[in-house]
C-alpha cells in the first residue's frame, strides 16, 4: 500500500515537471526591435550660474570726516553728475582745533614782529641809511608773513567748520561724481563717517550705476572652460523672469581659477542686451546657456542605444546580421547633448541597431 502511494507521489511530481517545460518552451522568444542612425544637429552646452551686475558701479565717500547731517536722495532714484547727496556736519577733533588755533597765534606774532621790524627800517630807508635791496628783503618778510597768518586762520576754519570762506562748503557737501541710479544708501542721517585717505577706504555713503549697462557674471568648470572663445554669443536666462533670455556676447575668461568644493571653477563675464519691457534689478541670480560646440547633420544615434563593455568600457551597438540575430560593432563617439550622440566611426545609417534595454508593456504597467 506504501509503495503505491508513493509511486503516485512521484508520478504526479514528474507529469509536473513535464507540464511546466511544455509551458516554457510554448513561451515566444522575446522579440527585438531596431532603429537606424540619422542624421541631426547636435549642440553641445554646459550651463554657467553666476548673476547680473552692473557694468560699473560708483562708491560716493566724503572728503572729511564728521556726521552726517541730512541725506537729500532715496535709494532707486534716478540723479545725474553733480547732484546733492548728503550734507556733513564736521564735528572737530579737539586737539587738531588747539593746535590750528596755536598756529594762527604764533603766526601772528610773527606778523606783528615782521611789520615792526619793516616800519623802523622804512624810515631809516626814506632817510638814506639803507639800501633798496635790504628794504626789499624787510618788504618780502613782512609779505609772507601775513601770508603765513592767512594759511593758519584757513586751516583753523577747515578744522572747525570743514571748509574755509564764506561761501564754501565743497568738503561737506556730498555730491554724485557720475550719472546712474541710486542702488543703496548705506549710512543714515546721524551716522559718523570717516573720509577717504592713505590708510582708510572710507565710509561709503552711496552707490551709483548706469542701469542700462549691465553684465552676467559667473563662473565655469576646468573641464570646459577650455572649450570657450571670447565674442561667442550666450543665453542669459534670469531667476525673476519668467520665460525671457537675454542675449549676451562673451567678453572676459578669467586667465587664473579658484579651488571651490574640490573643483577648479573659472570666473566668465559676458555683456548682455537688455529689454526695455523689463526691468533688471543689481544682482538678480543668472544662469548663462553657453554653446560649447555645434555640428550640423552629423550622423548619429539615440544615446539610449548605447552599450558599455563591463570591463573597458568602450562604447558599442548591437547591429542585426540576421532574423533576430545580433553583432556587436565598437563606435568612436563625437559630441552629444544629452538625446543624441555624433557617431564617428564603426556603423553607418543602414545598420539596423538593436533597441536592447526597451520597456515592455507589463514594465510600464508596474511603473504606472
Amino acid at each position: 500500500m506504501k509503495k503505491t502511494i508513493i509511486f503516485s507521489i512521484v508520478g504526479i511530481a514528474f507529469i509536473a515537471v513535464i507540464i511546466m517545460f511544455a509551458k516554457k518552451n510554448r513561451q515566444p522568444n522575446e522579440v527585438f526591435e531596431t532603429e537606424t542612425a540619422f542624421k541631426a544637429t547636435i549642440v553641445e552646452k554646459t550651463v554657467a550660474t553666476g548673476k547680473v551686475i552692473p557694468l560699473e558701479e560708483v562708491e560716493i565717500k566724503p572728503q572729511i570726516s564728521g556726521i552726517i547731517d541730512e541725506i537729500f536722495v532715496e535709494e532707486g532714484a534716478d540723479i545725474k553728475k553733480g547732484d546733492l547727496i548728503a550734507k556733513v556736519r564736521v564735528v572737530p577733533n579737539e586737539q587738531a582745533l588747539t593746535g590750528a588755533k596755536g598756529r594762527v597765534n604764533k603766526a601772528q606774532l610773527q606778523l606783528d614782529n615782521a611789520k615792526t621790524v619793516y616800519d623802523r627800517n622804512q624810515k631809516l630807508f626814506q632817510n638814506g641809511v639803507i639800501s633798496q635791496k635790504d628794504m626789499e628783503t624787510f618788504e618780502l618778510a613782512y609779505n609772507q608773513a601775513k601770508e603765513d597768518v592767512q594759511n593758519a586762520k584757513n586751516d583753523y576754519e577747515i578744522i572747525r567748520r570743514g571748509y574755509t570762506g564764506s561761501g564754501g562748503s565743497a568738503n561737506t557737501n556730498i555730491r554724485a561724481t557720475t550719472s546712474g541710479m541710486i542702488l543703496e544708501i548705506p549710512v543714515k542721517e546721524g551716522y559718523q563717517v570717516i573720509q577717504s585717505n592713505n590708510f582708510n577706504a572710507g565710509t561709503t555713503i552711496a552707490s551709483i550705476a548706469d542701469m542700462t549697462k549691465m553684465i552676467f557674471e559667473g563662473k565655469v568648470d576646468e573641464a570646459e572652460v577650455g572649450k570657450l572663445e571670447e565674442g561667442s554669443e550666450i543665453q542669459v536666462a534670469l531667476g525673476a523672469i519668467d520665460k525671457k533670455k537675454f542675449p549676451a556676447v562673451l567678453n572676459f575668461i578669467a586667465p587664473k581659477g579658484t579651488e571651490e568644493n574640490g573643483a577648479v571653477q573659472f570666473k566668465i563675464k559676458a555683456d548682455v542686451t537688455l529689454d526695455k519691457e523689463f526691468f533688471v534689478r543689481a544682482g538678480y541670480s543668472a544662469n548663462a546657456d553657453i554653446v560649447l560646440e555645434k555640428k550640423d547633420s552629423v550622423l548619429s544615434i539615440k544615446e539610449a542605444l548605447l552599450q558599455f563593455d563591463k570591463i573597458t568600457e568602450a562604447p558599442y551597438v548591437e547591429v542585426k546580421t540576421g532574423e533576430q540575430e545580433f553583432e556587436r560593432k565598437d563606435l568612436d563617439l563625437g559630441i552629444s547633448d544629452g538625446i543624441n550622440v555624433e557617431i564617428l566611426s564603426g556603423i553607418t545609417d543602414e545598420d539596423e541597431i538593436k533597441i536592447w534595454n526597451k520597456a515592455n508593456k507589463k514594465d510600464d504597467n508596474e511603473e504606472r
